[in-house]
Parts: C-alpha cells; structure tokens; sequence
C-alpha cells in the first residue's frame, strides 16, 4: 500500500515537473519569435535577474513589507469572516443583513476599492486593507455554507446534554466545517497576496514588491519586472503552505484521555 502511495506521488511529481519545464520552454520559444527583451524577456534572463535580487541585501526588507502586510489582511479577513459567518449561519436576520455588504465586495472590481480607498487610506495601510477586504467574503461564505451544511442531528443532542458552548465548537462544529475552512483559506491567501500587491502598486507604496514593479515598469526594465512576479508567486506559495500547516495544527482532532 505504500509503496503504491510513494509510486502515485512520484508520478504526480514528474507530470508536474514536466508541465513545468514545458511551460519554461514555451516561454523560451515566445522570448524567441518575439526577439526584444523589453515586450518578453527570456526564462534565463529572468532566472539571471532573480538571482541578483536574492543577492541584493534590500530585496529582503521589499520581500518581509509586503509580505507583513498582506498577512495582516488576510489575519483580519479570516478572523472577522469567522466571527460574522457563526451568527450568520445561527441567526438569519444576520445573514440577511450582511447579504448586500458581501455581494457587493465580491461583485466590485478590485482596483476600483483601491482607487476609493485612496482616498481615506495611506499607502501603508491601503494593502493591509485591500488584502482584509477581499479575503473576508471568501472565509464567510465558505463558512457559513459548511455550518449550515452541518449535521443538526448532533445539535440536537448538544443540547440534549446541555453540552456548553466551547465543547460543542471544538467536537461538532469545527470538524464539520475544517475541510471547507481549509479550502477557503488556501484560496484567500493567493487572493491577498494579489489583492496587496495591486495596492501597492496603485497607491504608489515605496519599499514593496508593488513599488518595485512600478519601477520596473517605469524602466522598462522588464527582466526585473518578471522576476518580481516569480516573486510574489513564490512567496504566494511559500505563504500558503505555512497558513494550512498552522490551521491544520490548530484544527486537529484532539483525544481525550
């Protein structure tokens, strides 16, 4: 058995491997048929100028700034998206009365609560923001669809045994809602990082990976431009996977002695 489990996940690996060195070469051929480094640079140059910002001790200070921002909105989102989607899924007058606010941050355009924003906020604080506002829809509604999805028959014993609050949430309620709460996190945190950086780089923001692609741009120097972006895809990933580890850790299943 595992040996069919390691097999499986070698397979997986390579096909991802492949699909990646594909993409790398139709990237290289693109680069070609273009000829300019300014309209598409080339895998090796971008890999070259990825390099010298690993190499640059002030890339880390850009890296660490936006990356604590975003991880403040997305803290923000998570943590007022569970708070509203519990009485939500209890209460529907609560849901109702939320109803317009979430459609409308999800159906509005990014750039324009950015624009809006602006106007109120400081650059510092527009990413943090941004990143809050649009991670909150995505954990409220998964939330609130995985609690009233839940099982009510062990509601019903809850309060057959007058079980108290704290105890019914952490043996009935968070497992039944930690799959879709994992889920909604794991597309939060890609959503933020994109969110964050969109703010930074409209409002202008100095030392951030957003402020870094405006110069870039301004340059015309679009090796950096590129190599920024694999960048924020990194740290995307890299952010992800620490995010899910921590919610696993903290959502686990607990036995009793």
């Amino acid at each position: 058995m595992w040996h069919r489990l390691i097999n499986e996940k070698s397979k997986r690996l390579a096909g991802r491997l492949l699909a990646f060195l594909g993409a790398l070469l139709v990237w290289q051929i693109a680069s070609w048929v273009v000829g300019h480094d300014v309209l598409l640079s080339s895998p090796i140059d971008v890999c070259l100028r990825l390099i010298d910002l690993a190499c640059e001790p002030s890339s880390y200070p850009v890296l660490l700034t936006s990356m604590g921002r975003t991880l403040l909105g997305f803290a923000l989102g998570l943590a007022v998206g569970c708070l509203l989607a519990v009485p939500a899924a209890r209460l529907s007058f609560v849901e109702t009365l939320l109803f317009p606010y979430m459609v409308t941050i999800r159906s509005v355009p990014v750039a324009s609560f950015i624009v809006l924003a602006y106007v109120w906020l400081s650059s510092a604080e527009l990413s943090v923001f941004i990143s809050f506002l649009i991670v909150l829809p995505v954990i409220y509604n998964s939330l609130l669809g995985a609690l009233k999805a839940r099982d009510r028959g062990l509601d019903e014993m809850a309060t057959v045994f007058h079980l108290p609050f704290f105890t019914r949430l952490r043996y009935i309620w968070i497992p039944q809602v930690r799959a879709a709460l994992l889920a909604a996190c794991s597309t939060a945190v890609g959503l933020a990082w994109k969110s964050a950086v969109a703010a930074e780089l409209i409002g202008l923001a100095d030392g951030t990976i957003g402020g870094e692609l405006y110069n870039a741009k301004l340059y015309l120097d679009t090796p950096a431009l590129f190599a920024w972006t694999l960048v924020i895809v990194l740290a995307s990933v890299a952010t992800e996977k620490a995010v899910l580890a921590l919610l696993r850790l903290a959502l686990r299943e607990r036995r009793t002695v």
